[in-house]
């Protein structure tokens, strides 16, 4: 009877400290908005493993690698090449996720016009009062910001009037009425039932992020952390990615 007892205990304790599995995620808010946190959900459902999600701005996130325990990164290729060669990462753990697009948002009800080609988009921006997007300053650590900041300032963009959003990112800037339309990536303007995607900007400009996916090297979890990332890449996550905006490729 004490041997069953002692087995019982033994085994409550296993249990319980198999339940207490947790992963910290590391994520630019690109990913997070795209479904991350709805299939992290589903693998705490379905591995009873808890997934914590810590988000930082893209040209901020490689310095929060190591800064706190992380297990999983997503983050660019050419900057997972850097937590690669620093050794930040598991370099074979790597694997491409997706791409998230910039796309034009506008009011929820207004129209949507054709922006399938430059042309097409450079008259339709003119045509609005303006256009609003994240803040492109360095220190706020924006890839998006930047990639929008940069592209109206190519010549055929002359005349279009950008506005910089008073209230986050552009998103946040249509909806407080900053200006009758937006450029922010998709997966940060598919949350807000207030404001609708009216399409994808012209692949030829290259407005887009490719994600990748890595186990942490120092991955306190990295057992739980390997199948997070199996999982986040399976065929069956892609439905959830495509949802949130993030364009699953290859699969």
């Amino acid at each position: 009877m004490k041997r069953l007892a002692l087995l019982g205990i033994f085994l409550s304790l296993a249990l319980g400290h198999a339940q207490a599995v947790e992963i910290q995620v590391l994520s630019p808010p690109v990913v997070a908005n795209a479904g991350l946190k709805a299939i992290a959900a589903a693998f705490t459902r379905d591995t009873g493993t808890q997934v914590t999600v810590r988000s930082h701005e893209l040209l901020k996130l490689s310095q929060g690698v190591t800064a706190q325990p992380t297990d999983i990164v997503f983050h660019t290729p050419d900057l997972m090449d850097g937590l690669a060669k620093s050794g930040a990462i598991k370099a074979a753990s790597r694997a491409p996720l997706g791409r998230v697009n910039i796309g034009l948002a506008v009011k929820a009800g207004a129209p949507h016009p054709d922006i399938s080609t430059v042309p097409k988009l450079v008259a339709v921006l003119k045509s609005y009062n303006g256009v609003v997007y994240s803040n492109p300053d360095p220190a706020r650590g924006s890839l998006g910001a930047a990639m929008i900041d940069r592209l109206l300032k190519r010549p055929e963009f002359a005349g279009v009037h950008g506005v910089i959003s008073s209230k986050g990112n552009g998103a946040a800037g249509l909806i407080n009425g900053d200006a009758e339309s937006a450029l922010q990536f998709e997966s940060e303007i598919l949350p807000h039932k207030e404001i609708a995607l009216v399409a994808s900007l012209p692949e030829e400009l290259g407005a887009y992020v490719d994600i990748h996916v890595a186990v942490a090297d120092k991955a306190p979890q990295a057992a739980a952390a390997e199948a997070f990332l199996r999982y986040v890449t399976s065929p069956a996550a892609a439905s959830l990615w495509q949802a949130g905006g993030l364009t699953v490729r290859g699969r």
